[in-house]
């Protein structure tokens, strides 16, 4: 079986231009977590995800010399967290998204994508078509086609 018979279509995405604003509002609206990020020609040109959002607006123990003490200081820094997720909000996609993009193609093979999937242990892979986005496939789409039928 070959991507394009397991993927999911139409893809949410967002375009190179949008804001993280825009980003978050589509993750709440779709119940998702990340998206792929599309140029003027739906080239993929990049994903976004919550672990991307996460590094921007978390703070980081390895600021401090001690763990300890960097999580009482953590506890304590409420408003800089704020500040960093409003900041975050009007950024570009592009200052936060991953540029280097692992992809299927429409016609890869679903063994080679789970492979894909469970050794860089990720979530989703965009799929693409003559260098266009056409679809994405989740661990779900897998799962649901190797063992639909056999329970």
């Amino acid at each position: 079986m070959q991507a394009h018979e397991i993927m999911s279509k139409p893809v949410y995405k967002v375009k190179q231009n949008d804001t993280v604003r825009q980003v978050i509002e589509r993750f709440i609206e779709h119940g998702i977590s990340g998206l792929p990020v599309v140029n003027d020609r739906n080239e993929i040109v990049g994903y976004v995800s919550d672990g991307d959002i996460m590094r921007y607006i978390g703070k980081h123990a390895d600021r401090y010399v001690d763990f300890f003490y960097a999580s009482v200081l953590i506890q304590g820094d409420n408003e800089q967290f704020e500040e960093r997720a409003r900041r975050l909000l009007d950024l570009g996609v592009m200052s936060i998204a991953k540029t280097k993009v692992i992809k299927a193609a429409w016609d890869d093979e679903v063994e080679n994508i789970a492979a894909v999937l469970g050794k860089k242990q990720i979530k989703k892979l965009p799929v693409e078509r003559d260098g266009v986005l056409v679809g994405i496939i989740s661990r779900g789409n897998v799962v649901r086609h190797a063992f639909g039928n056999l329970l």
